[in-house]
């Protein structure tokens, strides 16, 4: 059974900065998915950004050019550095990964989500 441990939430000031670190157990990392999402109280569960295996990645819009993402196979992490943070950037963070099939299905491990709070 695969593994994620999340660190670095944390309460931070508007306009303030914090990193989000992903460490990976018993999952295939150099050939999984790996991403981060977030769920604000009463809300559904959205991506926030993600990387493929060779370091591609997707930014949701409403962190584009705040959140960068970032991997590193040899240690088997995925980080998460956010800029510019807004109190709606509120939520916890759970990092996730998928490893893909030929036939299109994926097995999925997600971590137990770390909380972030902007608030002055």
């Amino acid at each position: 059974q695969g593994e994620l441990v999340e660190s670095g939430g944390g309460l931070v000031q508007p306009g303030g900065s914090l990193g989000l670190s992903c460490a990976a157990a018993r999952i295939a990392f150099g050939i999984a998915t790996m991403g981060w999402y977030r769920q604000a109280p009463g809300k559904e569960r959205d991506l926030v950004a993600a990387i493929s295996p060779d370091g591609r990645t997707n930014l949701a819009d409403r962190v584009k050019g705040r959140f960068t993402i970032s991997r590193d196979n040899a240690l088997n992490t995925v980080n998460l550095h956010m800029n510019s943070l807004k109190p709606e950037d509120t939520a916890v963070y759970y990092c996730n990964s998928r490893v893909y099939y030929s036939d299109g299905t994926y097995t999925e491990v997600w971590g137990q989500g770390t909380q972030v709070i902007v608030s002055s």
